[in-house]
């Protein structure tokens, strides 16, 4: 019953976000399958608060079996993380908010 609630909560606040959070979002530069993390055991590549430099690998995006790195177009904050992992995404969607 938990899920349900927070997935209702999170759609609002995810199409609020540009207005809202001052910060970059960085978008999908294919449409593919997003991974948080460079292998199934390992941490994530970044969490909410983490500060990032320019060109740092911030997820993946894997398309036709081949895992393409999103760098950070610049040094910043991570202010939010729009996207799950192993969640579908397509081109030009919004994957995180660097401020």
């Amino acid at each position: 019953a938990a899920p349900a609630p927070v997935a209702a909560a999170a759609a609002p606040a995810a199409e609020a976000a540009p207005a809202a959070v001052s910060g970059d979002a960085v978008k999908s530069p294919m449409v593919g399958t997003i991974y948080l993390q460079p292998q199934p055991e390992a941490p994530p590549f970044v969490k909410v608060g983490d500060s990032v430099t320019a060109g740092q690998t911030l997820m993946i995006v894997e398309a036709m079996k081949t895992m393409n790195p999103i760098p950070s177009p610049k040094a910043g904050k991570v202010i939010e993380i729009l996207v799950n992992d192993g969640q579908p995404v397509e081109f030009g969607e919004p994957l995180i908010v660097i401020g």
